[in-house]
Parts: structure tokens; sequence; C-alpha cells
């Protein structure tokens, strides 16, 4: 690995993060959110928040107000039920990418379906292009089969490739990757990346990375990102 490739990644390690355990929420913070701050990790471009949070059954947030963000909610395992001030109400699976444009304001609750088994997600704020923005929502569902093997497309700005549509210049990848399986990443021009992964272990350009573990990626990086073990990982390209 070359020292260029070096300085275009900052990895940020899943064992630094802020976390809290609460008994009913196990949570750990990528980025300063709540009772965890650190001056040095506020965020990254656009993208905010990128809480791991570990919800037991019968549990959850109870109903509270957002503005001016857009909410991503990835889930790993388990399942979430969600209702909104807006009249939307489901429960999001493994799988789901649910998108809600708090804008001028919403209320949501998020608890978990089950009674038996905890939920395991990624929730994810990036800021919005713009403020007072109307709220919208939206939830598609990405099988595992669409993601294996490749960088999945599950959010942008224009919700093209069946995408969801967000508010802000961010195109969102998921990835499974059985151990031995590669993917390319590459940001392009003047745009940077940050890769979160979820579960499992991956190698980028030969430094390994495990479930937690994050990394921002410069404009002009190249790289690759192979499977040690069975593994799934995001990867924001942001502009």
């Amino acid at each position: 690995m070359t020292k260029r490739t070096m300085e275009l990644m900052t990895i940020r390690p899943g064992n630094e993060r802020g976390h809290f355990n609460w008994g009913w929420l196990d949570t750990y913070h990528t980025f300063s959110f709540a009772d965890y701050f650190d001056p040095r990790f506020m965020g990254f471009r656009s993208l905010r928040v990128i809480n791991e949070d570990r919800v037991a059954p019968g549990r959850g947030f109870p109903t509270h107000p957002h503005r001016d963000m857009e909410i991503l909610t990835y889930i790993l395992s388990g399942g979430l039920e969600h209702k909104d001030s807006m009249g939307n109400g489901s429960v999001i699976v493994a799988g789901d990418v649910q998108r809600m444009t708090a804008g001028t304001g919403v209320t949501h609750s998020e608890y978990n379906a089950s009674s038996v088994e905890p939920v395991h997600l990624l929730q994810i704020w990036i800021q919005p292009e713009s403020k007072q923005l109307t709220p919208g929502y939206e939830q598609k569902h990405f099988s595992v089969d669409e993601r294996r093997g490749i960088l999945r497309l599950v959010a942008s700005r224009t919700g093209h490739g069946g995408s969801v549509g967000i508010h802000q210049d961010v195109n969102l990848y998921a990835a499974i990757l059985d151990a031995g399986q590669s993917v390319d990443v590459a940001t392009a021009g003047d745009r940077f990346g940050w890769i979160q992964v979820a579960r499992g272990s991956i190698h980028l350009n030969g430094v390994s990375l495990s479930a937690g573990d994050g990394v921002a990626l410069g404009n002009g990086f190249t790289g690759t990102c192979g499977a040690t073990v069975d593994a799934e990982f995001l990867f924001f390209d942001l502009g």
C-alpha cells in the first residue's frame, strides 16, 4: 500500500466509539451524539450520525421530535415497529432501508417488534441540502441476493436504480460479502467516502477492519474491500 493511499484513509476504530448500555438499549456512537461528545468526531461531510443500536425485546424509543435532518434506518436483524406523525406505521425488517425527512418537524416512535428477540440496526443522520423541507417517508427492501458480492445502491439524491431518495448529494451502497469475495471502492473527482463495517471483517487495501470500525476516505481514493469472513458493510459516496 502506497503512502498516498494511507494518507487518504482515516480509521475510526469501533472500540473507541461512544458506548452506553441502558439495559433496554445497547448503543455505539461513531460521531458525537446526545451524552457522547468528542470534538474530533462531529461527523464527516454531510454525514452527521451513525449509531449502532441493539434494542431489547418489547422496548424502544417513545414518541420524540426531529427536524431538518434526513434519517435513514438500516436493519441488520430483527424488526423495528415505526409510527410517525405523518400517519406512517410499519415494521422494518432486515434488508429494509427507511428514510424519514424530518424537515419542518415530525414526531415518531420506534419499538422492537418482537417480545423475544433483540433488534439490531444502524441509524444514520444526514444533513439535508436545505432546511424547512416538507416532511416525508420512504421504505424499500433490498434482498440478500441483491446485495451479495456487489455495491448495491440503496439511497441516493435522485432515488435512481430503485434506491430510497434523500435530499443530499450522497450515494449510499450496501454490500454483503461471502468470505473471499471483494468489491472495488473509489471516490472520484472531488468526492469523499465513508465505510462502516456492520458485521464480520474486511480488509481495505491491506488494512483490516472489523464490525463497528469506520474509515473516512479522501477524494481520489481507490481500493478493494475483501471479506476475510462473511461480512456486511455500508459505503457512503459523499459530495
